[in-house]
């Protein structure tokens, strides 16, 4: 990498801002295309016969298990509408603990006799076997146990990817191993659904409401992520490596004025987003919502809510669309949380809310039956949060997102929950067992026909809360950009479960006759227990930290300390309770996560040092020469004094370069992570000081600016 580099990219940038014209027509009628690419409802009753589309049907929409005797008719069904959408290839598409997603294609074409013929049977739809031994598995599964399985879900449907060279099949699957352990995401996602709709069921049955509909869990995801120019990207082996900046300056302008979000869309990334959006769209992904994000060069997408597994599905597939449509804009669409020091990371926003197809247990009622299911519902959640905080933040850390939680507008690592005043004031008289009055002038008590509706959209807006209440959701706010939403709402769904569990359990005792006063008692109870978790202040403030600690409320600092909390053994003894994890499968994730954030730290450490040394210090060097140069042709003081302090600063910089190289043997996270980051100040003030045409890579100036 050289200056010259650096200063062609700028000059190709500069002649032809728009390198990679898209001949990109737009539907006339989104509306029409919408789920085109995606073997739904619609198409399996157009090629399936009648009786099997009506058991398929039941499978998709009650999760019931598939019957074996469709199989062969689904598979048949499938390939001819794939094949008619112009596909050659199938793939089973699943989802290991890389934390993206998996495919191995194969073509539908088998030879026949001197011919050959286009073969999908039951077989390859319902079940695919695949390598297994070089997936992450901590040590499930050795490299010489290579057998895996991947098994169809039939409730995320099937869906065609298209490229300029082709289509092709994607069959969303579970993956596990030989002996049946879980080897991705998705299996303890469907298990975790299963966990809480079993306990949504009770909670009906409990309050007595029949017809109350099927139980439902659902998503909103909202998508942070970055744009850079790729030939400004291809300076940078630090972004083309590890997908964020090792070294850099912030410039004097970058988000200060907040002149950024929800500004103007620029031409060129409004292109990229309206291929995202149509892309999209034709895989039945409901793309509501597009815009600037705060830091310069950063936006956001959003999604209408859906069902959990399937916006999960849906936002691992907005991942890969947003990568691909960059890459034929002549952008790089940067997911890491943390790609420029100083600005602004990405995260991605949980919206979660669960209930059934009819009822929405976080949402206010009209009547005392449904407020007092709503407030039982509220305490549930405050008891599982404020037991099971650590798990939350756990499914959050991983080495991009510990460069994020803490700085500006991401929550800090302590988990909290914000409900707004309005809820508080009714959460307060619950607990102190008052009659006071609530915001409207009534007396809140449960069961009683004087309740009032308690009004929705009632409180503000807390954007510093990494657990906030917004009306009839939960917005998790922790998660970073690259994270699949299976993990944190694998540990919500669970542990909401275990609550609601204990709850029920007690209220199932309960003669009708006292219900309203035991339901009045119990949760005056839940709450006067668990109250410390909720905090409707500024998560940003530093008085916080010692507030939270004044509560007794866990502060995980580091990834390693926060991956340990899925050990604990009334952790292992959750999950295992409630079929959502094994203890086999517990300690996998914790070494493949552990595993996963030393080895991206040592290779980000390693690379530090190779680019300090054989990118910065050279033209450090040539600076050096140039005033040295300078000063002895000419007798200026100042020239003397800058050449001493860059002589200084270099000196420093090959000091750190060796205590960086001293500690990366030893494989410590922490420590190299703290060497790396002295090594950066350096290089970073280095930056400022060293001739800007002599520097060597693109600056921030130039990656946040410049498209």
């Amino acid at each position: 990498m050289s200056s010259e580099s650096r200063r062609w990219a700028i000059r190709d940038i500069a002649a032809d801002p728009e390198p990679c014209r898209v001949n990109f027509q737009a539907a006339e009628r989104p509306e029409e295309s919408y789920g085109e690419d995606v073997f739904n409802l619609a198409s399996m009753k157009e090629f399936l016969p009648s009786a099997v589309y009506e058991k398929l049907l039941k499978t998709v929409r009650e999760r019931a298990p598939l019957d074996a005797a469709i199989a062969g008719d689904v598979a048949h069904a499938m390939k001819e509408w794939a094949i008619a959408k112009g596909a050659t290839h199938y793939t089973h598409w699943f989802q290991p603990l890389t934390g993206g997603t998996a495919e191995k294609h194969d073509a539908f074409l088998e030879p026949e006799g001197e011919g050959a013929i286009l073969k999908f049977s039951g077989k390859n739809l319902v079940v695919g076997e695949s390598d297994a031994s070089s997936f992450p598995s901590g040590g499930l599964r050795s490299t010489f146990e290579a057998r895996g399985y991947t098994a169809w879900d039939p409730t995320s449907p099937a869906f065609i990817k298209k490229n300029r060279f082709g289509a092709t099949l994607c069959i969303p699957t579970a993956f596990c191993s030989y002996t049946g352990e879980a080897l991705d995401k998705k299996t303890p996602l469907l298990r975790s659904i299963k966990a809480l709709s079993e306990q949504i069921e009770r909670l009906l049955k409990v309050f007595g409401v029949e017809d109350g509909g099927t139980p439902e869990i659902t998503l909103g995801a909202e998508q942070e992520y970055f744009l850079v120019d790729r030939r400004l990207y291809t300076c940078r082996p630090d972004l083309i490596q590890t997908g964020r900046t090792l070294f850099g300056a912030p410039p004097p302008k970058h988000q200060q004025l907040d002149d950024h979000y929800y500004g103007a869309i620029k031409p060129r990334v409004l292109a990229f987003m309206t291929e995202v959006d149509q892309t999209l769209w034709r895989l039945g992904i409901p793309a509501k919502t597009r815009h600037n994000e705060a830091a310069p060069a950063q936006f956001e997408i959003a999604s209408v809510f859906e069902e959990l597994n399937l916006a999960c599905d849906h936002n691992m597939l907005v991942m890969d669309v947003l990568r691909e449509t960059a890459d034929r804009h002549g952008f790089v669409c940067l997911m890491h949380e943390k790609p420029f020091d100083g600005v602004n990371g990405s995260g991605k926003h949980n919206n979660w809310s669960f209930g059934t197809n009819k009822i929405n247990l976080l949402n206010p009622g009209k009547d005392p039956l449904r407020n007092a299911m709503f407030l039982t519902t509220i305490a549930a959640v405050i008891q599982a949060i404020d037991r099971h905080g650590e798990l939350l933040r756990m499914a959050t850390a991983n080495s991009g997102n510990s460069y994020r939680l803490g700085a500006n507008e991401a929550p800090p690592p302590i988990i909290s929950i914000y409900l707004g005043d309005q809820l508080t004031a009714v959460i307060d008289e619950l607990e102190s067992g008052s009659a006071g009055p609530a915001k409207k002038g009534h007396a809140m008590q449960i069961c009683v026909d004087t309740l009032p509706p308690l009004p929705q959209d009632a409180t503000d807006r807390n954007r510093t809360s990494p657990f906030a209440y917004t009306g009839n959701k939960f917005e998790f706010r922790s998660p970073g950009s690259s994270q699949s939403c299976s993990g944190p709402n694998v540990i919500l769904n669970t542990i909401v479960a275990e609550s609601l569990d204990e709850i029920l359990s007690e209220l199932e005792q309960v003669p009708e006759e006292k219900f309203s006063d035991a339901l009045q008692a119990l949760l005056k109870r839940v709450l006067k227990a668990h109250r410390r978790i909720i905090f409707n202040g500024d998560n940003y403030c530093t008085d916080w930290v010692a507030e939270a600690e004044r509560r007794g409320l866990p502060i995980l600092r580091s990834v390693p300390e926060a991956l340990k909390t899925i050990l604990k053994p009334e952790s292992v003894a959750m999950f295992r309770k409630y079929g959502v994890f094994t203890e086999a499968e517990l300690r996998s994730r914790y070494e493949v996560y552990y595993e996963d954030f030393k080895t991206r730290s040592r290779i980000e450490g390693e690379l530090a040092l190779i680019m300090a040394r054989t990118v910065i210090n050279p033209a450090v060097v040539r600076h050096l020469k140039q005033i040295g140069a300078a000063a002895g042709a000419a007798t200026v003081p100042a020239l003397d004094a800058e050449l001493e302090v860059a002589g200084s600063l270099y000196g420093e910089l090959t000091k750190a370069e060796a205590a960086l190289e001293e500690v990366l043997p030893t494989g410590d996270p922490e420590l190299i992570r703290a060497r790396q980051a002295e090594l950066r100040k350096l290089v970073d003030r280095l930056e400022k000081v060293v001739d800007d045409e002599l520097w060597p890579l693109p600056k921030y100036r130039e990656l946040l600016f410049i498209y």
